[in-house]
């Protein structure tokens, strides 16, 4: 496959897809199909903040296009291939191409697409670009040591669980959050994409 390079990740127009997602850089236009997925507050019980109304929308949608502006997080929008409808979203951030490591993270699913395996072919669609068409050495991702759905999630697509750190992010309603890590490495990656993933190409 021949991937978008680095420079493309924040100016380009491309797609990945599989047998069930499509992925592409959010645009714009984008919101009318969020506006009918997004408001469901079930989604947003372990993220720092939530989108409860149009307001909070367009922040998302604005935020997301100008951090890929400025190269500092490239926000996916997932389509479901066999209805066209919008999923969620998923990111590229915190960036360190010197030391070739990204995070895949602020990833939410609709409640109608979860359990489908939506998500874990956003995640093999992305980890597949970051180590084979960015060459990255390190993939993190991260989650609320409370939310064990994303942590079994996690595992179960071969990430090493690596550590915790304590009281380390604001949350909704004044809670600390306890952020645990987890990693996914290049040399890693083959042989979980020929195990765990080999339903999703």
């Amino acid at each position: 496959m021949n991937y978008p390079a680095a420079d493309e990740l924040f100016t380009g127009n491309f797609q990945f897809e599989n047998n069930i997602v499509l992925l592409r850089p959010l645009l714009f236009e984008d919101i009318k199909q969020y506006r009918n997925i997004v408001f469901d507050e079930t989604i947003w019980t372990y993220f720092a903040t939530a989108i409860n109304n149009e307001q909070d929308l367009d922040g998302f949608v604005n935020d997301a296009i100008q951090h890929r502006a400025d190269k500092s997080r490239v926000t996916f929008t997932s389509i479901h291939k066999d209805s066209g409808q919008i999923t969620g979203s998923s990111s590229f951030g915190n960036f360190s191409f010197r030391d070739k490591r990204l995070e895949i993270g602020w990833t939410w699913v609709a409640p109608k697409f979860q359990q489908t395996g939506v998500n874990r072919s956003n995640k093999f669609l992305l980890l597949q670009y970051a180590f084979e068409g960015l060459g990255m050495e390190r993939v993190e991702l991260k989650t609320d040591v409370l939310n064990l759905k994303a942590r079994n999630a996690l595992t179960g697509i071969g990430a090493t669980e690596e550590g915790v750190l304590r009281s380390h992010t604001l949350m909704q309603f004044g809670r600390r959050r306890d952020t645990i890590y987890y990693s996914i490495l290049k040399n890693e990656w083959p042989g979980i994409k020929e195990s765990i993933f080999k339903d999703y190409k």
